[in-house]
């Protein structure tokens, strides 16, 4: 089944290593929505109402605990599921994103395997 996918991260290059992780992982993601920061990211969220959101902690205008909370309390984004792909090793971090209903972090750098492993079960 294929989903529409938003990826959130200030780096250009990062969101591309992303979205070719998702088509390395046989994921099938024909529509893939690019936000390079947090503002962006809601306001693409809200528009198209992706099926999966996969964002970076640390985002310009808002990061990405803070997206999770926006989204979260919006009826139409409430139970889309958000994964962190992220450099930031902060436990506390984790622990406020996972208590926030995030629903997996892949710390970055990673593997085509990782990304499978945690967003393939998303996709079913």
């Amino acid at each position: 089944m294929s989903k529409t996918v938003l990826i959130a991260d200030g780096s250009q290059v990062m969101r591309r290593v992303i979205e070719r992780s998702l088509r390395l992982a046989g994921l099938d993601a024909p529509q893939v929505f690019e936000a390079a920061d947090g503002n962006e990211a809601l306001a693409l969220a809200q528009q198209h109402r992706p099926d999966i959101v996969l964002t970076d902690i640390s985002l310009g205008g808002m990061d990405g605990l803070q997206l999770l909370r926006q989204l979260r309390q919006a009826d139409e984004t409430r139970a889309t599921p958000v994964i962190f792909i992220s450099s930031q090793a902060v436990e506390s971090q984790v622990t406020e994103a996972l208590d926030l209903g995030c629903a997996g972090y892949i710390r970055k750098p990673f593997t085509s395997d990782q990304v499978k492993d945690y967003i393939a079960p998303l996709f079913a």
